[in-house]
């Protein structure tokens, strides 16, 4: 009987590591993540510009070597952050007003978008480890050096820090980063509704988040 015992745990023993998920695999590494390659590209074509830039080639619109050296230099400063293994971005709000971000989706969550959209008090910022992954503009509010027309998304890379603070003139929102563009309803798997800043508002702040320490 104890052997029939004895044969019996070493069977389930078998099963389990046959049929249970590997929860002991690598993690997929950050150099193969779409954030990390597209950001490479960026910062490819960045450096093939500035170079033909120095060269003496004109550029086109109204960029300066200035201008292209430091966009350079601070997508490099991004894709150091990613390479150090800092997975994730924060997000925090100096705007007096709720406002909404993007972050991982719940567990056991049915949506058949990529991620879920939460609400972040004014003066808090979302916790460490947890992925600030954009933040919602809504319908009729302004972004300083951005031309928006209805309600969009600003992605937020991996290892980056996005700010949003009042504009000077109390007019719509700034950033403090220069995003490259926004997306629409449609661009992206994200859910993206066609709402005022009235709306967000009145929500119930619901993120994982602390409060911002004093500058």
């Amino acid at each position: 009987m104890k052997l029939f015992s004895y044969l019996l745990l070493v069977l389930v023993i078998i099963l389990n590591l046959l049929f249970a998920e590997p929860s002991f695999a690598d993690a997929p590494k950050i150099t193969k993540t779409p954030e990390y390659k597209e950001l490479s590209r960026k910062l490819d074509t960045l450096q093939d510009q500035l170079e033909a830039a120095k060269s003496g080639e004109s550029l086109l619109g109204n960029f300066t070597v200035e201008d292209l050296q430091k966009r350079v230099d601070e997508l490099s400063f991004q894709k150091y952050a990613l390479e150090k293994g800092v997975n994730w971005g924060q997000c925090r709000n100096e705007t007096g007003e709720t406002i909404a971000v993007y972050g991982p989706k719940p567990e056991k969550s049915k949506s058949e978008y990529d991620n879920a959209l939460y609400f972040l008090g004014s003066g808090e910022s979302t916790g460490m480890g947890w992925d600030c992954q954009g933040i919602f503009v809504p319908n009729g509010t302004k972004i300083a050096s951005l031309n928006t027309d209805g309600a969009v998304v600003i992605k937020n890379l991996k290892g980056t820090q996005l700010i949003a603070r009042t504009n000077p003139d109390k007019d719509g929102i700034e950033l403090n980063i220069n995003p490259d563009k926004v997306f629409k309803s449609g661009d992206i798997n994200w859910y993206i509704p066609n709402v005022s800043s009235k709306s967000i508002s009145t929500r119930v702040t619901d993120v994982p988040n602390g409060s911002l320490e004093s500058d």
